[in-house]
């Protein structure tokens, strides 16, 4: 695609990257096939070739209008987009460049802005989430109904493994929501790599990830949440942490992007790398650790596995959670339409209900096909948004599990 790119954007660095994406895409339209929202309401702007287009115009010097910024919301970057291109387009960094300028542009209506402002505010914030969310468990029944359904019912969570000094050890990212939506998740992963031998360091000062900033126009407050991440990790990797596992596959791919986020940046360019580097999902720390694992006395053996867009498309590791489930014992059911976003998306589903409400209404179809006991998955924004409608309860994968035998303390 040829290009014409402003004087004032094609020379920094979003603009010389926005241009060699740019350049990558030949028009071919597979990508029409792959698009949950094109699948939706076949319009053409609502598919990634018609945002390219728009997006394009934007950094050529056209004014971004709102039906540039009305099209760029609806997509869900589930980059599936990107699985299937022939031609390597990085649409997930183009639509995130995309995504800024425009915001800077176009001025929002006021309940939209305070939304989204509520939402950079509120999500990010540990304490402050998990505060609200135990006032709004406690009060469901007068919460308005458009929220109610998202406050999940209160789970117990397991204890914490003792501190213990492995000679492996490991660093968790725990999340900004993840403790307080499905509180067993961290512990049940840090319970799990104590007993195969491996020590988790836990790290309260660590913050969100940036992903929500990111993904919402705002890369630059994403990019403080980077270096925070980053400066309350670096003493743990110089003592020897050999990983930072994230549990959470929408927080991974943010984690893995860390090098390119601060690429630019020569204070934490070379850390922001490293960090990048030692970053992984769980399936990929157990991988070498299967033969020592089991699942788990109470887990039903029947489930069926959802693969979030960002574990499958945005971390290239589809169906490896599928292949070590089958290899421990479970039953898979068929999951039609696998590659198909949930409607998730991050905040996606709260800022654009209908169309989530009728992405996930199409995923949970497919993956009750089967009858499944429980539905898997490996990301705390899909997990929630599915257990609002789902007739079977939704897990994360790492639950399901468990080690043959403990160690030694």
């Amino acid at each position: 695609m040829q290009t014409w790119l402003t004087d004032a954007i094609r020379n920094t660095p979003e603009g010389q990257e926005a241009d060699a994406i740019l350049r990558k895409c030949t028009h071919c339209g597979f990508c029409l096939a792959t698009c949950p929202t094109y699948q939706l309401v076949g319009n053409e702007l609502d598919s990634p070739r018609g945002r390219i287009y728009l997006m394009k115009q934007v950094l050529e010097g056209q004014p971004a209008t709102e039906t540039t910024q009305i099209h760029l919301d609806r997509c869900l970057t589930c980059r599936n987009c990107e699985t299937t291109c022939p031609s390597g387009v990085e649409y997930g960094r183009l639509v995130d460049i995309g995504r800024s300028l425009v915001e800077q542009q176009v001025p929002r209506s006021r309940g939209d802005a305070f939304m989204r402002e509520a939402l950079r505010t509120v999500l990010p914030r540990r304490r402050l989430f998990t505060a609200l969310l135990r006032t709004g468990q406690v009060f469901r029944p007068l919460v308005p109904g458009r929220l109610r359904g998202k406050i999940p019912q209160a789970r117990a969570a397991p204890a914490w493994p003792r501190e213990a000094r492995h000679s492996r050890q490991v660093l968790l990212l725990e999340g900004c929501v993840q403790p307080a939506l499905e509180p067993p998740i961290n512990p049940v992963t840090a319970r799990l790599l104590d007993r195969l031998g491996i020590g988790v360091v836990r790290t309260p000062e660590s913050v969100c990830c940036g992903a929500i900033d990111q993904h919402l126009g705002h890369p630059e407050t994403a990019k403080q949440h980077v270096r925070a991440n980053i400066d309350a990790w670096w003493p743990h990797i110089e003592a020897g942490a050999e990983a930072v596992v994230v549990n959470a596959s929408g927080c991974g791919v943010q984690v893995k992007d860390y090098g390119h986020i601060l690429g630019d940046d020569p204070d934490y360019a070379d850390r922001a790398q490293r960090v990048a580097e030692l970053a992984v999902d769980p399936v990929e720390l157990l991988l070498d650790e299967e033969a020592r694992l089991a699942p788990a006395a109470e887990a039903p053996r029947k489930i069926a596995f959802q693969s979030p867009c960002t574990l499958q498309h945005g971390q290239k590791l589809g169906g490896r959670v599928e292949s070590m489930l089958r290899r421990l014992g479970f039953e898979l059911t068929p999951v039609p339409e696998a590659h198909l976003c949930c409607g998730s998306a991050g905040t996606y589903s709260v800022l654009q209900p209908e169309w989530a409400k009728e992405l996930r209404s199409n995923k949970l179809d497919n993956l009750q096909s089967g009858k499944p006991e429980l539905i898997a998955t490996a990301n705390i924004g899909c997990l929630t948004h599915l257990n609002e409608a789902s007739e079977v309860p939704v897990r994360h994968w790492l639950e399901l599990l468990d080690a043959k035998e403990d160690h030694a303390r």
